[in-house]
């Protein structure tokens, strides 16, 4: 089997895992187990600071002391376990200290995929700009083969999207332990002409000299700003759709019946968006594709609050759907491969990590917790008002357009080779 064909089925069930349950998760605690927003929310914050720890440091253990594959198979038999003892579970205090430790052990798992794509491939002689993206792109279709799973065996507000997820995350676990043992100390790059301060790689921070370069600094806070809009709408546009879909909604529209069908729309798009990376990077570099995304999550949020199950409101859910992919692969994905170029192979890991830390740790940290607040504080007599909730985040993005572009102006080269995609 080719090593493109087995990276493959690891994103493939990577990203299976996290569909099953990362946008439906929210309807079964509001639903189901009658969670408030606040209370979700939280539960969800967990991911984030999960992020804020876990990526960065399981990167520099992955640099210095073990193989990532040993690690990234651990990590998932500690994530099924996990989400096995939270599906048993109707307490919040139990269900929220479980999925902080399934977070814990997921999130690294994002950074570690890419790692363990980026340094087999070169391995073999494979360019990433040219190769990579497809791979990915394999690993968004089976979030929404997930999704659409789920969501056709009705099961968007039950407890067994979470042993499904468990199953998988157990799967990718054994089949991890057979891909190429990945050594990351035994790539150098000579050329680099980032300088790496003695005392960082003594204590293993190594990552840390990326923000020695203007242009990556405000590459990586402008990342972590764009972050705490990502999850904004995985957290809240299950139970958003669900609210919308009334009986009568349901008999004439099939996304009233499975919402989670329209919100895969979101990944489809995600997968054309993906594919379109590497030309676009080469064009115009990562500063127009920052703001491309920016603009697009300004939409996102005004598409949503306009959008309903009639018509007119239909023409905005699906817009919304359509600019997702967009908003996150313009700054998700090219992100993860600039950084990538930016780096010596030696501290690859660590740098992933720490881009995962800033884009889903440190900003959804905040976004979970005031969006869920916010939504407890838009309902009144049980009337969620998710008009004002998503134009709030509109807001949001168009204010960090209009700051980014006054900022950015003069931060200097842009951080990407773009000769190294060819």
């Amino acid at each position: 089997m080719s090593l493109k064909i087995r990276l493959s089925l690891m994103m493939i069930l990577q990203f299976f895992i996290w569909g099953s349950w990362l946008i439906t998760f929210s309807t079964y605690l509001i639903n189901t187990l009658n969670f408030t927003g606040t209370e979700v929310g939280k539960i969800y914050s967990s991911m984030a600071l999960a992020s804020i720890i876990m990526p960065a440091l399981i990167g520099i253990v992955a640099d210095k002391w073990i193989s990532a594959v040993r690690i990234f198979s651990l990590l998932h038999l500690i994530s099924a376990v996990s989400l096995i003892l939270v599906a048993r579970s109707n307490n919040f205090t139990f269900i929220y200290y479980m999925m902080m430790l399934n977070f814990f052990a997921y999130m690294p798992t994002i950074s570690l995929s890419n790692t363990v794509s980026f340094i087999a491939m070169k391995n073999q002689g494979l360019q990433i700009g040219c190769h990579f993206p497809a791979i990915r792109a394999l690993g968004t279709i089976g979030f929404i083969v997930a999704m659409w799973a789920v969501s056709l065996a009705g099961l968007e507000a039950s407890r067994s999207q979470l042993y499904i997820a468990a199953i998988a995350s157990l799967v990718l676990s054994i089949y991890s332990l057979t891909l190429p043992n990945i050594s990351l100390d035994t790539e150098r790059s000579s050329d680099n002409d980032i300088k790496i301060p003695s005392w960082l790689s003594r204590i293993g921070l190594d990552a840390l000299c990326l923000f020695r370069k203007k242009h990556m600094a405000l590459f990586m806070f402008f990342s972590m700003l764009l972050g705490s809009l990502l999850q904004v709408t995985n957290l809240f546009g299950s139970p958003f759709l669900h609210d919308l879909a009334t009986p009568e909604a349901k008999i004439s529209n099939i996304f009233a019946r499975y919402p989670s069908m329209l919100l895969s729309l979101s990944q489809i798009s995600e997968v054309v968006f993906i594919l379109i990376i590497p030309s676009v990077m080469r064009k115009f570099g990562i500063k127009p594709i920052i703001m491309i995304s920016m603009i697009a999550w300004c939409l996102r949020f005004t598409f949503f609050a306009y959008g309903n199950f009639s018509d007119t409101g239909m023409f905005f859910l699906i817009s919304s759907m359509i600019v997702y992919g967009c908003a996150f692969d313009f700054f998700n994905i090219a992100g993860s491969m600039a950084v990538d170029l930016e780096v010596p192979a030696k501290i690859r890991a660590g740098a992933q990590g720490l881009f995962t830390t800033l884009v889903s740790g440190m900003g959804p940290c905040l976004g979970f917790i005031i969006s869920g607040k916010l939504i407890d504080h838009l309902t009144i007599n049980g009337k969620r008002d998710w008009h004002t909730f998503w134009l709030s985040f509109a807001g949001y993005a168009l204010c960090l357009l209009i700051v980014f572009l006054i900022t950015y102006k003069n931060a200097g080269a842009v951080p990407l080779n773009v000769n190294a995609l060819d």
